[in-house]
């Protein structure tokens, strides 16, 4: 039986010809991610183990986003912690503030993620550089003090599940749309320890930031890892922002998969997820009158620049509804630099919405939009759990920069082709 392509990445860097679902291996690695919350704790263990020394300065990446600029002392002492190892071990990816980015756009942007890599983070959402046809998940911060001091990683090998994309979406229909559509075909559970596998005709039009945005919630539906085939688009972007070497890996012909599932794009809508799952999905057309207190475009699913250009052309000439807060945070201070440039920021400023400095902020309740008692949020985060964002009793209601852009200007959960 043949492998997909999970697995033959995961065999390479294993050192062995093949690999099976469930099979027990360790891996070597091509990076490890930490940021300033889960770090400090892999710091601290690494102090246990009484390691003097990192595998290797160049393949760990530590990038403080959450809680940057420090909004308290306790985050302060964390990103100090940080800081000084960094300095410690002479770590080169060592981000500080004025020149870090939310970790999952800035390392891409970087060129630090090349396809055929096998990276770990400290982050759940580590599995964004599948985009680029790369191995990438998250650990816990155990994982991640063990893979700085060995550089490498115990894994079970992925099953995996193929999704078939065909055809061409619609106006204002993006990765969020489809991934959104997607976690709500097969649940938050859906893929649980599963590699989601994406091929298809489809992916030809789709963007990378579209790409990264499909990967980057692949953990929302339980998943292992998400990664899509290497094509000419992916190559260019690689070369574009790096200069490392990277591997092809494509699944054999006769690789087995749990399911299969064919989606035509042509026939998605834009879709919010209703709180208190990203499975809770609605088309656009099915969502009625939700009235909304705020609106965030930004976080590491969906704060790059063509999620930026979209939410400016819904909002250009068009002011944000009456008592309405909107956030806009640019996910890189690249992306933010383009965005002044291209006149996107002065839309934004001028519409009545407020940009930041990159920063994960309000996305895990962190600061920069926290939610007050029965408060309701469009967001293009990746989750609307029960108090992510704030109070237990407010709600998100996830969806796409079109949409969130939309809803900014009528004061509720709205299509943009209402506006436009």
């Amino acid at each position: 039986m043949g492998m997909t392509m999970t697995q033959k990445i995961l065999a390479a860097h294993a050192g062995l010809s093949e690999v099976k679902a469930g099979q027990l291996i360790e891996a070597d690695l091509d990076l490890v991610l930490g940021n300033d919350i889960t770090s400090p704790v892999a710091i601290h263990e690494m102090e246990k183990m009484k390691i003097t020394t990192v595998f290797d300065k160049d393949k760990i990446a530590l990038v403080p986003d959450h809680f940057v600029p420090n909004k308290d002392i306790k985050s302060a002492e964390h990103c100090k912690c940080v800081r000084q190892f960094a300095a410690k071990h002479d770590i080169t990816n060592y981000f500080e503030v004025g020149q870090m980015g939310i970790e999952h756009a800035l390392l891409p942007e970087q060129g630090l993620t090349v396809a055929g890599d096998v990276i770990i983070g400290a982050d759940s959402h580590t599995c964004t550089y599948g985009a680029l046809g790369a191995f990438s998940t998250g650990v816990g911060s155990t994982d991640m003090a063990a893979g700085m001091a060995t550089g490498k990683a115990w894994f079970k090998v992925p099953s995996a599940i193929k999704f078939v994309l065909t055809g061409k979406p619609a106006q204002w229909v993006s990765g969020k749309d489809i991934i959104l559509h997607i976690i709500g075909m097969i649940g938050v559970d859906g893929a649980l320890y599963k590699s989601m596998e994406f091929v298809g005709d489809g992916i030809a039009n789709l963007t990378m930031d579209d790409r990264f945005t499909i990967a980057n919630m692949a953990i929302e539906a339980g998943g292992k890892n998400g990664i899509f085939p290497v094509d000419d688009l992916a190559k260019d972007y690689m070369r574009e922002h790096g200069k490392r070497e990277f591997v092809v890996y494509e699944a054999d012909e006769d690789a087995e998969y749990d399911e299969v599932y064919t989606i035509d794009l042509s026939t998605l809508k834009p879709t919010v997820a209703f709180p208190h799952l990203p499975e809770n999905t609605h088309t656009i057309d099915e969502v009625g009158d939700i009235k909304i207190d705020q609106v965030v475009i930004g976080s590491c699913t969906n704060g790059r620049l063509d999620d930026l250009r979209v939410a400016a052309k819904i909002l250009a000439g068009k002011k944000v509804a009456a008592g309405l807060r909107v956030i806009v945070i640019p996910a890189t201070q690249k992306i933010y630099l383009q965005a002044i440039e291209e006149g996107l920021v002065q839309t934004f400023v001028s519409a009545g919405a407020i940009v930041s400095t990159p920063t994960c902020g309000p996305c895990l309740g962190g600061y920069m939009g926290i939610l007050a008692e029965g408060e309701k949020c469009v967001s293009t985060t990746n989750r609307n759990f029960v108090g992510r964002m704030g109070h237990v009793n407010s709600e998100i209601y996830l969806a796409s920069p079109a949409v969130a852009a939309a809803s900014a200007v009528t004061g509720k959960i709205s299509s943009p082709s209402e506006i436009m």
